[in-house]
């Protein structure tokens, strides 16, 4: 999907690079050249040289260069070959050999690299996110590292950005709505996932004609089977307890991130006891949330209350963090730090108690910060029953 250029995101990194000095950003993660020039690579091997001043220049696989012309937002495209006879390496050492090509031509001698990178955001295939290799690292002499700067400018969103989110959130909900249609007590957690899987493939591309490409992930599991950091598995659905959808969309590159529930049947006397704990707590920390607020204190708070409500030392994952590019991205809400929370920010909360041998619930939303609080971009409600 090609969307305009924008300027507000483009300009602020310009400026963080004077701030730094530095030349130009050389990135490879497919959601910083995404971020940069608005084409998400379908294998991973795309460089991105991004100026401080001047255009940039985007490394791209012969076979995407129509994508890249149709989407992105430069028109200095080098070409790599996706198999080259003469040359038996993989492309990624071709697209590095192209990358330093362009920093050599225009004398850029501060560069800066995703060093510190931790993690290897998803191309377009999804399944297959493809690694970088020492010699990426070391093709440019006296690179610093860019993944600081970049997480900070991307942890404040545009309007642009915003609306790209909605759009993902808007999947996410509608293929809610198809499978809450489906529900039934005895279906398998893996079939309902799939069930969710699906909705988002065949409702998501082209959705409003804005989205080219939609993906969604799910983990999903009911009754004794929620638990934390565990796969999907053939339990049945359970009548009268919750089944908890952990789930991700991913559209054109923006991202996502909620966890819902749904309930056949009346929902059991245990449980509404833990969801009307679970719904005061996020409804206070939801309410904490505005420009200038603590993180460090938003974390305090939700791990306050839950003790205060019987469960000390819950939950054992990260209560809040940031979502744009990835659906786990910079800020993370953490006690022991005390940064704090900016205008334009978007936060996945996610307060959740699980107890001893199964069962349990969750509750996540994507939040804009704003100076007059946080703004839920799901429609879809948490309040279950």
């Amino acid at each position: 999907m090609s969307w305009p250029r924008d300027d507000a995101k483009l300009d602020r990194v310009r400026a963080v690079l004077a701030d730094h000095e530095l030349d130009a950003l050389v990135v490879r993660a497919p959601d910083n050249v995404l971020y940069l020039t608005n084409y998400w690579g379908m294998k991973g091997y795309e460089v991105a040289i991004f100026p401080r001043q001047g255009d940039p220049a985007l490394v791209v696989m012969e076979p995407s260069i129509a994508d890249a012309e149709r989407n992105s937002w430069t028109t200095d495209h080098r070409i790599v070959l996706g198999y080259d006879a003469a040359d038996p390496r993989p492309p990624a050492a071709r697209a590095l050999e192209r990358a330093q090509e362009v920093v050599r031509e225009r004398g850029y001698e501060r560069v800066g690299l995703e060093l510190s990178l931790g993690t290897q955001a998803s191309d377009r295939m999804v399944g297959e996110p493809t690694t970088y290799t020492k010699a990426f690292f070391d093709g440019f002499d006296g690179a610093e590292d860019a993944t600081p700067l970049l997480n900070d400018c991307r942890a404040i969103k545009t309007e642009q950005e915003l609306e790209r989110m909605r759009l993902a959130n808007e999947i996410a909900d509608a293929a809610l709505a198809h499978v809450h249609e489906r529900l039934r007590p005895g279906m398998k957690e893996s079939e309902v996932a799939a069930m969710w899987e699906g909705a988002v493939h065949a409702l998501g591309v082209g959705y409003r004609s804005q989205v080219e490409m939609a993906r969604g992930f799910a983990l999903v599991w009911s009754g004794p089977g929620i638990r934390t950091f565990t796969a999907t598995g053939d339990r049945p659905v359970q009548e009268r307890e919750p089944t908890l959808f952990e789930i991700w969309v991913c559209a054109d590159g923006y991202w996502s991130d909620l966890t819902k529930n749904m309930c056949p049947g009346e929902l059991d006397a245990r449980y509404v006891e833990l969801l009307e704990l679970l719904l005061a707590i996020y409804g206070e920390a939801v309410e904490f949330c505005r420009d200038g607020a603590s993180l460090g204190e938003l974390d305090r708070l939700i791990r306050a209350r839950i003790a205060e409500g019987g469960y000390p030392g819950q939950p054992s994952h990260p209560v809040a963090h940031g979502v744009g590019a990835r659906a786990h991205e910079p800020p993370y809400a953490h006690q022991a730090d005390e940064r704090q929370m900016a205008a334009g920010m978007v936060l996945a909360i996610e307060p959740g108690i699980y107890w001893e041998g199964g069962g349990g619930l969750r509750l996540e939303d994507d939040y804009v910060v704003t100076s007059d609080g946080a703004q839920k971009l799901s429609s879809w409600p948490d309040d279950f029953r």
